[in-house]
């Protein structure tokens, strides 16, 4: 199974914020959306390109150095960069040993130089458990059946 396939399921809208988006403005999105991460992106339409990603690890950073002044300070100045992305035909599995490796929890999907998902260490491991539990109950009815 490839990212793709994730992004089939989950829907292939894409969050994000420009570069010269604000703390404070990553912040209430972060909040109003309930998610723990947003790509950070340059160019518009077609060529938006990922430039870093900006979580909740990078809130917390930013405000041990700065206090509330970091409130002000552009995305492009705190976000985590560069990034580490895979492509769409990414398997699961490969995406899910990367961000193990280098202890991350969310990964942008660029195709062609653009991006075309975000996927998040939950997304990768939801997937792995619905499919261990489909191959469990495909055994099951395989046993019972002989």
């Amino acid at each position: 199974m490839t990212i793709g396939a994730i992004l089939k399921d989950k829907g292939g809208e894409v969050v994000s914020l420009a570069s010269t988006a604000t703390v404070r403005e990553a912040v209430a999105l972060l909040a109003e959306r309930r998610i723990g991460a947003v790509p950070v992106v340059d160019g518009e339409g077609e060529a938006r390109a990922v430039a870093g990603i900006f979580s909740e690890r990078d809130v917390t950073y930013c405000l041990a150095r700065e206090g509330a002044a970091a409130l002000d300070r552009l995305l492009s100045e705190v976000m985590t960069s560069p990034v580490q992305t895979v492509t769409s035909a990414e398997p699961v599995i490969g995406a899910l040993s990367l961000m193990t490796k280098r202890r991350i929890r969310h990964l942008p999907v660029c195709d062609g130089g653009r991006i075309v998902g975000f996927v998040s260490i939950g997304d990768l491991v939801k997937h792995r458990i619905d499919r261990i539990e489909a191959d469990a109950a495909a055994m099951r009815d395989y046993i019972q059946q002989a």
